[in-house]
């Protein structure tokens, strides 16, 4: 959450700095909440909310509904943080790589990481398929496939992915302001499930956004799957079901498509972002979860830190090494294509 709160400062300014429309509104949100269940799990997470810094206020049913006039009548209650925002994920990324290559950054398209080259505990190259780099330091931002790309240099990388889905629908008129969450989306990404209950089938929770143009996004799901992308009728209809529950209008509107993608997932909540202790010139920086684009400026700072040895804002990277105790040790990645098995190339001297 400190993470989280030092991120959310930097985007304030980082239009400006790219010097691009990045579609950014600060426009709040909110976690709604159906039993006492989730009220109890959420008093506790507003508390850790509030102790990192973050405005939040719980709401009761009238109060929430207020603010989201198209909650169901059951809803008890929500949580409200006017610090939340939006950002356009697409505009945001066109606007990072613009800047680094303006900033003298060659940027190679359509080119498939092979395998990496050592000598001895060193970083030599990177071989891909339009040649081979030299390079004395890779950075190991690879998302959910970071466990495969850290197998290939032999550095230990506990990241599985972690498969998720949504709903896309026509253009509608204005429905939802800010982010609206439900407590059992929370919690399945921090925790599994609520205390005293069960986790939810495909770990459905609500995650409801309307974009400039008013099409609805509408999730979601978090299910181990490999790297399996392809999308279940399934879990298609238990996202309806469980998103129309909580917003009874989502009944009558048209879905056009779906998109399923794949999380990085740590296990512990946090990302990775550090050096490898047993190969020189290898950094990690993944395992983000759904917090990519949210901890996307902190991450940033951060590695640059790590690659010119300065500590310039908070003391986040001790607490964030792939060596932690409180990462699990998954199951070694599986390669997400059968052509291109992982591979290391060492020499030494």
């Amino acid at each position: 959450m400190h993470l989280a709160r030092e991120s959310r400062s930097m985007y304030a300014t980082l239009a400006d700095e790219l010097d691009a429309d990045i579609d950014f509104h600060p426009s709040g949100g909110m976690v709604a909440i159906e039993t006492g269940a989730h009220r109890a799990f959420m008093e506790t997470f507003i508390s850790a909310q509030r102790a990192a810094g973050i405005r939040v206020e719980l709401l009761d049913g009238d109060s929430a509904r207020q603010r989201q006039p198209e909650l169901a009548p059951h809803v008890l209650g929500a949580s409200y943080s006017p610090d939340d925002a939006e950002v356009d994920p697409l505009a945001l990324n066109a606007a990072l790589v613009d800047a680094a290559v303006r900033a003298g950054v060659h940027v190679r398209r359509h080119c498939e990481f092979l395998a990496i080259t050592r000598r001895g505990d060193r970083i030599e190259s990177v071989e891909t398929s339009t040649g081979s780099i030299t390079c004395r330091l890779v950075i190991n931002s690879a998302g959910p496939y970071a466990g495969v790309v850290g197998d290939r240099a032999g550095v230990r990388t506990p990241i599985r992915p972690r498969r998720g889905t949504i709903l896309i629908s026509e253009p509608q008129p204005k429905m939802v302001a800010g982010n609206l969450l439900c407590a059992q989306y929370v919690a399945s990404k921090h925790l599994g499930a609520l205390p005293g209950g069960t986790e939810p089938r495909h770990g459905i929770g609500l995650s409801l956004g309307q974009t400039a143009s008013g099409t609805l996004l509408i999730g979601g799901s978090r299910e181990f799957a490999g790297f399996d992308k392809r999308p279940s009728l399934d879990v298609l209809a238990h996202i309806a079901s469980h998103a129309s529950r909580i917003v009874p209008a989502l009944k009558d509107v048209r879905i056009i498509r779906a998109m399923t993608g794949l999380r990085p997932y740590t296990g512990d909540g946090l990302p990775i972002i550090g050096r490898a202790p047993e190969v020189e010139g290898w950094i990690t920086a993944a395992g983000h979860e759904g917090d990519g684009i949210a901890l996307a400026p902190i991450t940033g700072v951060l590695v640059r830190d790590l690659v010119t040895g300065e500590r310039t804002t908070g003391d986040f990277l001790p607490h964030l090494s792939g060596d932690r105790d409180t990462l699990p040790a998954p199951p070694m990645a599986e390669a997400p294509s059968a052509g291109s098995a992982p591979t290391t190339r060492r020499h030494t001297s």
